[in-house]
């Protein structure tokens, strides 16, 4: 099962009863192609970066939902077909992000182990230099015996 993160952002105008219908209708579509739907995230009304126009409005805000969908692939297919075909939808963007938590669950376990086996490169760095340190003041202590 591949993971991935559909971000979709509603036009201002829609009242929150109708982005919450939209919301369980994408979910139920999703549900209903065989994916599950992990998280959904409503992160609420935020300024959009540039102005969108769409249909001879032009927008400046948008509310933007964010849902996390394990599924083959096809279910995403008509996700996207319907959200584009929605008119309160004026943005929608898929990613695939297992391969990306994959890598994060990699460097993870790599900080864990560096820190379960003393730390990283700082304390190997500080071990080398003491070592440095330890054999030039032994070097020291024979040359002032070699000239007495």
């Amino acid at each position: 099962m591949r993971v991935y993160e559909l971000l979709f952002i509603v036009a201002p105008t829609e009242a929150d009863e109708a982005v919450d219908a939209l919301v369980g209708q994408v979910q139920g579509v999703a549900e209903s192609q065989g994916a599950t739907v992990a998280k959904i995230d409503r992160m609420g009304r935020r300024r959009l970066a540039y102005p969108i126009r769409k249909l001879s409005t032009t927008h400046t805000e948008g509310t933007y939902v964010v849902f996390t969908i394990e599924g083959s692939g096809k279910e995403i297919a008509e996700l996207e077909r319907r959200l584009r075909v929605t008119e309160s939808v004026i943005r929608h963007l898929t990613i695939r992000i297992d391969e990306d938590l994959k890598r994060a669950e990699k460097l993870q376990a790599r900080r864990n182990a560096r820190a379960q086996s003393g730390g990283g490169r700082r304390s190997r760095r500080d071990s080398e230099r003491e070592a440095f340190t330890e054999s030039s003041d032994v070097e020291d202590e024979t040359e002032t015996t070699e000239e007495v």
